[in-house]
């Protein structure tokens, strides 16, 4: 295949004191596993920019990048900012790294070294796996994942260990799907992006991750994400050809653009 380069992109809402600890832990693998890490700022009201900004001096093993999104895009819209960047610069995979430090960057590592990302379509991290941890998960939590992750694999027609953690891989197939940009620009992304990729055939396996809760703070409205969440699976179930046509967004953007706000080498330009 042609060379290989992966983009790491860390999403980071709303997460000063955490991003600084994801930034930092970048040091403690390989220099330039990664060809580019990017940092997107979707318009956080703490210090989160600015904290990022401040420790990019420290990360010395790969070339770093901040930037903040023009528009509050979501999670979701943040993917769809980086999967563009990503294809527009040449890049053959995107990993995905939460910036609220619950997960390890650490444990990508084994998948990268095994060549699993190369030969998959998506490694997809799953917190509820065996051998997984998920210190600070409450039982109910936690079998309320496995409800979901049954359906989803009804719909799917494969297993289903995780409905969307932060520490994923994708390769060029999903960073060049022009059908991602109709998926749901906020939290429930991942799942349509899930159905997505099971939809369309390709490829993916989930491996098993530590995921912790200490100091981060929840976006999530559980009751609220739980009734989208099923709305999801009765409309792939009962109406899936409206399901990979129609546009899923609640509000449509005409682009999802980024500007650069901090680098540690060269700057890059903005999309």
């Amino acid at each position: 295949m042609a060379q290989e380069r992966i983009l790491l992109f860390i999403p980071a809402y709303n997460c000063a004191p955490q991003i600084v600890r994801v930034l930092r832990s970048l040091n403690e693998i390989e220099a330039d596993t990664f060809a580019e890490v990017l940092v997107l700022n979707n318009q956080s009201t703490d210090d989160t920019q600015s904290a990022a900004v401040n420790v990019l001096s420290e990360v010395t093993t790969h070339l770093a990048t901040v930037g903040r999104n023009l528009n509050n895009y979501g999670l979701g819209g943040s993917h769809k900012v980086a999967f563009r960047y990503a294809a527009e610069k040449g890049y053959s995979h995107v990993a995905v790294l939460h910036g609220d430090d619950q997960g390890d960057i650490r444990e990508l590592i084994p998948v990268l070294n095994a060549g699993d990302h190369r030969r998959l379509d998506a490694c997809l991290g799953s917190r509820f796996m065996k051998a997984s941890n998920t210190p600070g998960y409450s039982l109910f939590r936690t079998a309320g994942n496995h409800v979901f992750n049954l359906l989803f694999s009804i719909c799917a027609g494969s297993k289903v260990h995780d409905l969307g953690s932060g520490l994923n891989i994708f390769g060029t197939a999903v960073i060049k799907d022009l059908d991602v940009t109709l998926y749901s620009d906020d939290l429930r992304f991942n799942c349509y992006l899930l159905l997505g990729l099971a939809d369309k055939k390709r490829t993916f396996e989930f491996f098993p991750i530590t995921w912790r809760e200490e100091d981060q703070i929840s976006n999530v409205r559980m009751f609220s994400q739980t009734m989208k969440t099923l709305a999801i699976v009765r409309e792939f179930l009962f109406t899936r050809s409206k399901f990979r046509t129609i546009d899923h967004r609640a509000r449509v953007h005409e682009s999802y653009a980024f500007e650069v706000v901090g680098t540690n080498g060269r700057v890059n330009q903005g999309l």
